[in-house]
């Protein structure tokens, strides 16, 4: 490859046989100069790659991961991630990404409502952005609407947590579902569910729907289709 320094240390190094195996077919089909170009890799703390979650993969897909959910993942992201996120996914300007990054203990929240809100906007729009950044304040500052949160439609609200649990996919199983509640990780309206036998009544529904939370972070809307 020429003018290229091929001792740099890679963070994507498992795609390297990927771009010499495309350097070298462009060659051969009469393309002398040809190079490989690579982009720093955004990772965790841990060294993993991010976009990864407890589902699999943040899907810039609306279909397969939410604007609600994609904007989530970055509002939650560990305070570390926080400059290498604005500066490699973000138009911010750097003195404005400098200013977020040296900002400390609760105040840093506030840049990673910043890169959420702008991230999102870049891959869904300005208006799904808002609408991710509504139900979010809604959820945990109790200012905003609900309407934009995760729905799920129900027609029998008579159904059990474990079953709501499953039909959100916040479980994959109902034995993980009776796992998550014994290990007191299920909420529902608020109020921590401590029995996996529970049945949802119509007076979980009063406003005409429930929120269902896993953890702190992770919340479902139950809408119910009865009036």
């Amino acid at each position: 490859m020429k003018n290229m320094d091929v001792s740099y240390k890679w963070d994507g190094n498992d795609q390297w046989s990927n771009i010499i195996g495309g350097v070298d077919l462009i060659r051969k089909i009469g393309k002398e100069d040809s190079f490989g170009l690579t982009f720093k890799l955004l990772t965790t703390k841990e060294g993993k790659k991010m976009g990864k979650t407890e589902k699999g993969a943040l899907w810039l897909d609306p279909s397969k991961t939410s604007p609600y959910e994609f904007y989530q993942y970055w509002r939650n992201m560990e305070d570390s991630s926080v400059e290498n996120v604005l500066k490699m996914l973000t138009f911010l300007p750097m003195n404005e990404i400098n200013e977020l990054s040296n900002l400390k203990d609760e105040k840093i929240n506030e840049a990673k409502k910043i890169a959420a809100f702008e991230i999102t906007k870049l891959i869904h729009g300005e208006d799904e952005a808002k609408k991710a950044e509504d139900a979010s304040n809604a959820l945990f500052i109790g200012q905003g609407s609900l309407d934009n949160m995760p729905t799920i439609e129900i027609e029998n609200i008579d159904i059990s947590i474990i079953e709501a649990i499953v039909l959100t996919n916040i479980a994959p199983s109902k034995a993980q579902a009776r796992t998550l509640i014994n290990q007191g990780g299920i909420s529902l309206n608020y109020q921590k569910i401590t029995d996996a036998n529970y049945k949802l009544t119509t007076k979980d529904f009063e406003n005409g729907y429930a929120i269902l939370k896993k953890g702190k972070k992770v919340f479902f809307k139950l809408q119910s289709k009865i009036s």
